[in-house]
């Protein structure tokens, strides 16, 4: 188990915002094994490339496993076993539950939030920030907006740290005095 001084720090922010840099180098600054949870898929090449760029970006010191729903579960299954969790990201989770209509969201948040609470390896939870844009035109991009917008409040709520990346700097929301980071 690692020493450092938080459970649970969540870092959000808009699209290409620095958000995942900040988080790689927050976990970085943890001893490793070092875990990547991956929530995104690839399902066109240019998810492809991306992918491989933040695989190559992190370097072999940290170990990637691919998990686009089942985080709960892999999360309880990984505690105890690294020196951190690095999550990126939530939003891409949320939306991996929610177009798959028969997925009970409202139980798959729970358990997220239930294995949070007991996680004994500090967890990094990256997540878009959705809700400063405009009112959705359609009923699931709508759903989702509140979704997101729950889950994120429950989660920063828990959270040791809250983080806002914007253009690349960190706007600390709680926990400035426990967190180091390059």
């Amino acid at each position: 188990m690692s020493t450092a001084s938080f459970r649970l720090a969540f870092i959000c922010g808009g699209a290409k915002s620095g958000k995942s840099r900040f988080a790689q180098n927050l976990a970085e600054s943890l001893p490793a094994p070092r875990l990547y949870m991956a929530t995104g898929e690839a399902l066109d090449d240019e998810m492809a490339d991306r992918i491989v760029r933040h695989q190559q970006d992190r370097g072999p010191e940290w170990q990637t496993l691919e998990e686009p729903r089942a985080l709960a579960t892999v999360l309880r299954e990984s505690d105890g076993h690294f020196g951190v969790i690095l999550v990126d990201c939530l939003t891409l989770w949320l939306s991996n539950l929610l177009i798959r209509p028969e997925t009970d969201l409202d139980g798959e948040k729970r358990q997220l939030i239930e294995v949070l609470h007991v996680m004994t390896t500090p967890v990094i939870m990256v997540t878009n920030e959705v809700g400063w844009g405009i009112v959705p035109a359609n009923p699931l991009a709508r759903k989702f907006r509140e979704a997101a917008g729950v889950l994120h409040q429950e989660i920063a709520a828990l959270a040791d740290a809250a983080i806002l990346v914007v253009s690349g700097l960190p706007l600390y929301l709680k926990g400035e005095h426990i967190l180091k980071t390059n």
